[in-house]
């Protein structure tokens, strides 16, 4: 029995609807907090574009929960009222459910996600998180675009989005990938590699987290399909 994560994802339309989402990232905290199984969680906001974005986009909200198993996360996600209500209200939804494969760093001073040695072939996704300083964050914003731009621009990455919750100081990026190797190449070259060993010479991070997970399943589409049907067809 492996540590499953999810990351669920509602496209609301509207303007009562994204006021209501609004409202939401106060109001749904308690609630999250109290559904059964869930271990760590996160309720976060979206930018636009493909990666870390100061921009904010009021349609899209996200949640990353921690569950015991897959079979928990699946029924909790789909079940649950808090989740069930957001469903209500969105437009679309997507859930993909996550085994973590390895884990660097802390989130709010804590170790979320146990890896396993799962390294079975086939769709890997990379979650970066990252509290920026304050006093980096010019230096931080004039990099970003040219990363968001490689990454938008790589034909391999099936799906990718920028999450966080503080805009410009706590950003997530997510992105899944066909495989290990085509998730490597990407990191270790261009802007994204550029901007790797900038970080880690200037000290740019408050706190860092750097995750890889295999992608166990999916529930929900998005943009009328599964993303995941982009690596099926490939």
């Amino acid at each position: 029995m492996s540590q499953t994560v999810t990351l669920s994802f509602f496209r609301f339309a509207g303007f009562s609807a994204r006021a209501w989402a609004l409202m939401m990232m106060g109001a749904a905290r308690g609630p999250l907090g109290k559904t059964p199984d869930i271990g760590f969680w996160k309720l976060c906001g979206s930018g636009v574009g493909q990666g870390f974005n100061v921009t904010f986009n009021p349609s899209v909200i996200a949640i990353l929960a921690v569950w015991p198993d897959a079979e928990t996360a699946r029924n909790r996600v789909e079940n649950a009222p808090v989740f069930a209500k957001y469903r209500s209200r969105a437009v679309e939804s997507w859930s993909v459910l996550l085994t973590p494969t390895s884990v660097r760093g802390q989130w709010d001073g804590s170790a979320p996600f146990a890896a396993t040695a799962d390294q079975s072939p086939g769709p890997m996704a990379a979650l970066t998180r990252a509290a920026i300083k304050r006093r980096i964050i010019p230096r931080f914003w004039r990099q970003v675009p040219d990363i968001s731009a490689n990454i938008g621009a790589d034909p391999n990455v099936a799906f990718k989005i920028g999450i966080g919750e503080l805009p410009m100081l706590d950003q997530v990026t997510f992105s899944i990938w066909p495989d290990k190797a085509t998730m490597d190449a990407f990191a270790r070259t261009g802007p994204h590699g550029a901007a790797i060993k900038a970080v880690r010479a200037g000290d740019w991070f408050a706190e860092e987290l750097f995750a890889r997970f295999t992608v166990h399943s999916d529930m929900g589409t998005w943009g009328g399909a599964s993303p995941l049907s982009k690596l099926e067809a490939a």
